[in-house]
């Protein structure tokens, strides 16, 4: 029986990088929008989105994340979650359970996207409680759209 944390172990171990959305966050600006990074203040909570832009002072964060220098925190109504694997429930299975837990405590909900490459669809990744459907995930081959994420 395959576990949670031994599919994270088998995805993690392929031979690449997180999907890169920084054209598409640099498209959204240029097209009038705002961006913000996630910020982990603090270990086993939700994440907190600090505005960014090309350019701006960059520090290192909690696991030597890069996030931005000066905490402007922003709200967003949709977010775009990298993911190491993904089922036909429009789960995401990630790297650690901060960002997780950001979509569950959001009233309203926010709107989740998913971004990652099509190899990395399982049958299932095993849901946990805090654990919240993405509405879209894009893959470097399709858009998988989830029928009625909960």
């Amino acid at each position: 029986m395959h576990t949670r944390r031994a599919l994270g172990e088998r995805a993690c171990r392929l031979p690449r990088g997180e999907f890169d959305v920084r054209d598409i966050a640099r498209q959204h600006l240029a097209s009038g929008g705002q961006v913000a990074l996630p910020v982990v203040v603090q270990k086993s909570a939700p994440v907190e989105f600090w505005r960014w832009s090309p350019g701006i002072p960059m520090q290192t964060g909690i696991w030597n994340i890069p996030i931005p220098k000066e905490r402007d925190v922003l709200m967003p109504a949709a977010i775009s979650a990298p993911l190491v694997g993904f089922d036909e429930s429009g789960f995401r299975l990630g790297y650690g359970g901060c960002f997780d837990r950001t979509p569950a405590a959001a009233v309203p909900r926010l709107y989740s996207i998913g971004s990652g490459y099509e190899d990395s669809a399982l049958p299932t990744i095993y849901p946990l409680l805090h654990d919240i459907p993405m509405n879209l995930i894009v893959t470097n081959q399709s858009v998988h759209r989830v029928a009625s994420p909960r």
